[in-house]
């Protein structure tokens, strides 16, 4: 059998009702990283986008920050008191030795999140967050990569991701960011002549052992947005997120196509998604199923939102939108998976 879910939203979670003789035996979290600083393989398209200079950031490209760590911890201490609602921890008590698994992805942001998730659930508790040993390289389960080594394979997951993006109507957005950084006066028209994000073409990837990829202007949109998104998540004067230049919820609207439409086209497509979550899927439906009696209660998995956006699909999550949210995926957003007994029925249930 193989896992199947819903998207549960935590502040739903106290409202719901438990049937007669249900009894929550296991839940995995599977989390994105919390609140970091624009990637540092994305310096070079910044900088190249803007004649604007870029304000600058306390923590190294791509690191977790300090308000980062803060969110994680409230996220920790809210799902401790659901997780006690349910039973399956005692407030005020560290947990039993392995009743709680994590294990994070082995970069610094997450392995970070996971820690700092752990604090807020569990404080002053020896709960260690488990990765594998080289730090700053990723480990196989949370890789997004291709699998499939056969020519064949990549020239349909090409076709696969051109097809998400034929769905996206990005005119409006490219049109803002152009006037949002002022591209007209960038480095990249200046120099290399690419004065239009709206008329540039975007060329798909998908290499064995790589991750699906894209260059072009939805690439340098995703670039953009997404270090303004975390500008504004991070608290800079509103003068410094974006130069000042986003002045409506509109706007932030509009301009989230743009991140949203690059984590679509690469990773949700069923074909891509099925191949580049194949690890992590394994690793969930071992927890919750294979070894169901032998697995901690409470598993926590720290990715990233290309781990989550491959996920649903690959489980056949149907679209859903947050509440107040832009983003698909955002910072610190889980899936959590719960693992219910119905001891009227003698069966396992999975929401």
């Amino acid at each position: 059998a193989t896992v199947a879910g819903i998207v549960l939203l935590a502040s739903n979670a106290q409202a719901q009702t438990v049937p007669e003789g249900y009894q929550l035996q296991q839940v995995l979290m599977m989390s994105r990283h919390n609140l970091r600083a624009p990637l540092a393989n994305n310096g070079s398209v910044l900088e190249q986008s803007t004649p604007n200079k870029w304000p600058e950031w306390d923590v190294p490209g791509g690191q977790l920050t300090t308000k980062g760590g803060v969110l994680e911890v409230y996220m920790g201490h809210y799902m401790r008191e659901w997780l006690a609602e349910q039973g399956m921890v005692k407030s005020g008590e560290c947990p039993p030795p392995d009743t709680v698994y994590a294990y994070a992805n082995s970069l610094q942001r997450t392995v970070a999140t996971a820690q700092f998730f752990i604090t807020g659930a569990f404080p002053g508790c020896d709960i260690p967050v488990h990765h594998q040993e080289k730090m700053g390289t990723m480990d196989p389960t949370f890789n997004p990569v291709i699998t499939d080594d056969s020519a064949a394979f990549s020239e349909q997951a090409v076709a696969a991701m051109e097809k998400e993006l034929s769905k996206l109507q990005l005119t409006d957005s490219y049109q803002l960011l152009e006037k949002i950084v002022n591209y007209k006066d960038s480095p990249a028209c200046k120099e290399k002549q690419q004065c239009s994000l709206v008329d540039g073409k975007n060329t798909f990837s998908a290499k064995y052992q790589q991750e699906p990829g894209v260059s072009g202007p939805l690439k340098v949109g995703n670039s953009l947005v997404d270090a303004f998104t975390l500008q504004y998540y991070e608290g800079f004067p509103m003068d410094q997120v974006a130069w000042g230049e986003i002045k409506s919820d509109q706007q932030w609207k509009v301009l989230s196509k743009l991140k949203n439409g690059y984590q679509d086209s690469l990773f949700t497509s069923p074909e891509v998604a099925r191949n580049v979550a194949k690890p992590l899927v394994s690793y969930i439906d071992k927890a919750l199923v294979t070894d169901r009696t032998s697995a901690p209660k409470i598993t926590v998995l720290v990715g990233h939102d290309s781990n989550i956006a491959s996920l649903l699909t690959a489980l056949d999550f149907k679209p859903y939108q947050l509440h107040d949210q832009n983003e698909r995926t955002p910072i610190g957003g889980k899936i959590v998976f719960q693992r219910w007994h119905d001891s009227k029925a003698n069966r396992d249930l999975m929401k």
